[in-house]
């Protein structure tokens, strides 16, 4: 159920600090303003900046805030614990927003102003964060990602350094440092499967993913977090989350193609590409499709991000109804 704010807060969040901006005055327009670290000891202070100036009545406070990476997270879910309505807008509707406003002046203070007074008039939903388990699951994952990500820079080294004349201890630096992170991989793994194990609704989420042709362990996991993290209400969205939407092209050497536009979790589109691949052969839907845009002419590379789209499609469609994947096709 909805509460009525009374309070409308905005938040310009950057990696050290967080602008506020408490609209006092909704008639004049009028704002108090205050500068906070982003960090733990910020969020404490901030709160108790409202109960000072603003309010002890915390759940007649709205605060507004636009996604910045991981950047905003921190105050969100603080604040979200302390019973404060949270809504965490898309920049893109700021931005409209600020323009509509003749808003000319561009700083983390004027901004702050503008999303408050975008919440007083706009009134955006509240915003649900995930489960505590999702979260959890989503940090081993980023984890997991960066472990791997050093590891392959340590093999890089070390094939530059077989192809050269190097130090023994130069190469005994690369194979403990390697050593080290494969260890520190493969109990973050154990992790992970524990995790799971403790879970049973990701559990479940994984293995219905993991019954579509072309999806295996590591997009299942990371297609069950991003479902859990988001409110999702159609399929077209987490694709346009994952800028899987094709976007026409009308200017320069593109003019007059269709492109995927790109926009959103760059990683997870990089995830999906091989499974897409997979799937193209091995997935009746996906395999009828990418063969009818063939058909029409359709160059390969334009198939397989049709054939990205489609997955997700598949993916929100298992999760959404709780039922293992049953194709629409049969191979013949």
């Amino acid at each position: 159920m909805e509460t009525s704010a009374q309070y409308y807060i905005g938040i310009d969040v950057s990696s050290q600090k967080f602008d506020v901006a408490w609209l006092k005055n909704t008639t004049r327009f009028t704002y108090r303003n205050k500068v906070l670290a982003n960090s733990p000891k910020g969020c404490v202070e901030f709160i108790q900046w409202i109960r000072k100036h603003v309010t002890t009545e915390l759940d007649k406070v709205h605060i507004v805030m636009e996604p910045t990476g991981v950047y905003h997270e921190l105050p969100a879910y603080f604040l979200h614990d302390q019973g404060i309505r949270i809504s965490i807008v898309n920049p893109a509707y700021i931005s409209d927003y600020a323009k509509s406003l003749g808003s000319l002046h561009k700083t983390d203070k004027g901004d702050s102003q503008v999303i408050a007074r975008f919440g007083y008039e706009r009134k955006p939903k509240a915003w649900q964060p995930e489960a505590k388990s999702v979260r959890e699951l989503k940090a081993k994952l980023g984890r997991l990602d960066a472990l791997k990500a050093d590891l392959q820079r340590e093999d890089n080294r070390l094939s530059v350094a077989n192809l050269s004349r190097v130090p023994d201890e130069f190469m005994l630096s690369i194979h403990q440092i390697r050593n080290a992170l494969a260890q520190s991989i493969a109990d973050l793994e154990q992790d992970v499967r524990d995790h799971i194990d403790k879970h049973p609704d990701l559990k479940q989420d994984i293995t219905l993913l993991q019954s579509i042709p072309g999806v295996g362990k590591e997009t299942s996991m990371r297609m069950a977090v991003l479902y859990r993290s988001k409110q999702f209400t159609k399929a077209s969205q987490m694709a346009a989350f994952l800028g899987l939407v094709p976007k026409k092209r009308d200017s320069g050497k593109h003019k007059g193609k269709v492109m995927l536009s790109k926009r959103g979790n760059g990683h997870m589109r990089a995830l999906l590409y091989f499974p897409a691949v997979c799937a193209s052969r091995y997935n009746p839907d996906i395999k009828v499709h990418c063969t009818r845009m063939l058909s029409r002419n359709k160059v390969k590379m334009q198939a397989v991000g049709a054939a990205m789209r489609k997955l997700v499609h598949i993916c929100f469609g298992v999760l959404k109804h709780q039922t293992v994947y049953q194709p629409r096709v049969d191979f013949a």
